[in-house]
């Protein structure tokens, strides 16, 4: 009786800290009372690189941020922002649920813009000699999605399910999703076992609320109704639900703080 005991303390703790994390990086009740969806910033976060000043160099740029209101206590929104070089544009490609019709979204927004607020992180960043094949790839893959026209917020698929679709696709991207990108391992009944998110491991899963994951980006990784609990071996971490990861950032975030600080 004892060890059940401190075994369930042991699983209510896992859960309720990092929830307790995630509530004390935004306490409710710092929102703006008079903000709603159709209001909350949009604006740019400075970190997609100026793509006129950058026209000869090929970008790619995958981000997430937290879902609108009490839904970013738990998981996060990702899209990804491509540019070939030669171009002065980004294209933005994300899934986005309502409004009816094909769920892919190009230039639903700015390539680096809040999302209904909050404040996006990078996940992957790859510029120059290499990244055009890199974009051919990814526009295929945004094309061969599976589920142009299903949207379901839990477990899936939506955004997560599409960028995770990108990364196994590509695993040129060398894409790490964090534990709280709900959806991310959303398979159906047809297709359990596959290649993680990464394309760099393996994945086994119902529909993305009972699985496993194992890879070199995203280390070992257990699904329970679609919470995400392991450990990254390639950046040290611990991956938890509602906060996505405790200990070094990712590769995609360390690039991004590199190149900001280079002259």
């Amino acid at each position: 009786m004892k060890r059940r005991t401190t075994v369930l303390l042991g699983l209510v703790m896992v859960l309720v800290l990092p929830f307790g994390i995630s509530l004390a990086q935004n306490p409710p009740g710092n929102d703006n009372p008079n903000e709603t969806w159709r209001n909350a910033p949009r604006h740019s976060a400075g970190l997609a690189p100026d793509p006129v000043a950058n026209a000869d160099t090929a970008i790619v740029q995958v981000y997430a941020a937290s879902t609108y209101s009490w839904r970013g206590y738990f998981a996060v929104h990702t899209w990804i922002i491509v540019k070939h070089s030669g171009a002065k544009t980004f294209t933005r490609y994300d899934v986005v649920g309502w409004g009816g019709g094909n769920v892919i979204r190009t230039n639903y927004a700015i390539p680096d813009g809040l999302w209904f607020g909050s404040e996006p992180e990078v996940l992957v960043d790859l510029r120059g000699e290499g990244v055009d094949d890199i974009i051919d790839d990814v526009e295929k893959a945004v094309q061969t999605y599976p589920y142009p026209q299903e949207y379901r917020s839990y477990p899936g698929p939506n955004s997560n399910t599409f960028i995770a679709h990108i990364g196994r696709e590509v695993p040129a991207l060398d894409l790490d999703m964090p534990a709280n990108a709900i959806g991310k391992d959303y398979r159906d009944i047809t297709n359990p076992v596959g290649m993680s998110p990464s394309g760099t491991g393996v994945q086994a899963n119902l529909f993305g609320v009972l699985g496993f994951t194992a890879g070199l980006e995203e280390g070992l990784e257990l699904n329970i109704l679609g919470l995400n609990f392991g450990i990254d071996f390639n950046r040290p971490a611990i991956r938890l639900p509602s906060i996505g990861r405790l200990g070094l950032p990712n590769s995609g975030s360390l690039a991004a703080a590199d190149a900001s600080e280079k002259p």
